[in-house]
């Protein structure tokens, strides 16, 4: 009889439960489309079996089309600026999971203003999005044509013309991550960052190595190179956990194994701007969707979300849209660098309405 088999004990995966967060995102965003709150073609290719999954709560399908509607308005007015430049602009997007922003840019009017999109995530998310692109003749037909489309790194980077999904910790060292951009991240271009409920799983410490990554990098570029591109950035995450609710939320997460270390520096809506403020940004401002659902949404969009699906939970919606916030920044060149365009003036435009809820 042969000695029974020896296998090793399977380690521990202490990022699986947050690689898990963004089917969450992405089943939620699926949800919000199938009833109307968002248009996004793309994302069903995103999801395994998307035509048979359930979609979720109507305060989760509110939440994300506030998220959305929120994250959107500011791209799209960053992409005005550019075109006030006439300049093409350029996105990386952290941690960026099953987004399709890429998609949806590349199709839409702006889609000139685009210089190059970068997305940057865990090793086994870019492999299983390379494959679904490759998959899919719709999202394939938006990079280019198929010569000009390559995979790398055992199939988890592709690259395409103006697309570029890479693979990495975001906790390494900055300068191992910007080494993956540097081919194709130009500094003289206007190039905004995107971090949507990424830095919120990371320690304050990593988050902030990495900002300051980017920031160095512009500001060497602008010395030896001549670069002299906007730099900005765009955090979506919950925030404030200390209160009941938030630690309810941190209990529950912890019950999946995902840790909140980087909400801990901001426990107020009024500390969330030192996110950008301390690395040098020029202005840097932040919103809750409580915020944003009241008052920066258009009133016939209101009326129309509101026939969407009932929703009973008014007290309990306005309690989670106020953890999370939206907050952005924007560093802009030194020198005597002219700008046609008043970046520091990127903001969100309020509607003088009401919205149930805020009696």
């Amino acid at each position: 009889m042969l000695p029974p088999r020896f296998e090793e004990p399977a380690r521990p995966d202490p990022d699986g439960a947050v690689r898990l967060t963004d089917s969450d995102a992405a089943l939620a965003r699926l949800s919000a489309v199938q009833k109307h709150y968002l248009a996004d073609p793309f994302i069903r290719h995103f999801v395994p079996r998307a035509h048979l999954q359930p979609p979720r709560p109507p305060l989760i399908n509110v939440g994300t089309y506030v998220r959305s509607e929120g994250i959107d308005t500011l791209v799209e007015r960053w992409f005005a600026f550019a075109e006030q430049e006439c300049v093409q602009c350029q996105i990386v997007s952290l941690g960026a999971g099953s987004d399709t922003r890429f998609w949806r840019i590349s199709t839409g009017p702006r889609k000139d203003l685009l210089r190059a999109y970068f997305e940057v995530d865990f090793s086994e998310i870019t492999m299983k999005k390379a494959m679904a692109i490759r998959k899919s003749k719709e999202l394939s037909a938006v990079l280019g044509k198929p010569e000009d489309i390559s995979v790398a790194n055992g199939g988890t980077s592709l690259h395409a013309p103006k697309y570029h999904l890479l693979a990495g910790d975001l906790r390494q060292p900055p300068s191992e991550l910007l080494a993956l951009l540097e081919p194709h991240l130009s500094p003289v271009h206007p190039t905004l960052l995107l971090f949507e409920c990424v830095l919120v799983y990371m320690s304050p410490q990593a988050s902030s190595a990495l900002i300051q990554g980017f920031v160095d990098h512009f500001d060497n570029a602008a010395r030896t190179q001549g670069g002299h591109g906007v730099l900005g950035g765009i955090v979506y995450e919950m925030f404030g956990l200390e209160d009941s609710f938030g630690k309810v939320m941190k209990s529950n997460l912890m019950a999946r194994n995902v840790s909140l270390p980087g909400a801990d520096p901001y426990p107020t809506q009024a500390s969330l701007p030192t996110r950008f403020l301390k690395h040098g940004f020029t202005m840097a401002k932040a919103l809750t969707l409580r915020d944003i659902r009241r008052s920066y949404v258009d009133p016939a969009e209101q009326e129309r979300i509101s026939h969407l699906e009932m929703l009973d939970e008014i007290e309990e919606l306005e309690l989670v849209l106020g953890h999370y916030a939206i907050t952005w920044g924007t560093k802009l060149p030194g020198g005597a660098t002219v700008l046609k365009a008043n970046w520091a003036a990127w903001d969100l435009e309020p509607y003088t309405n009401t919205v149930e809820g805020d009696e």
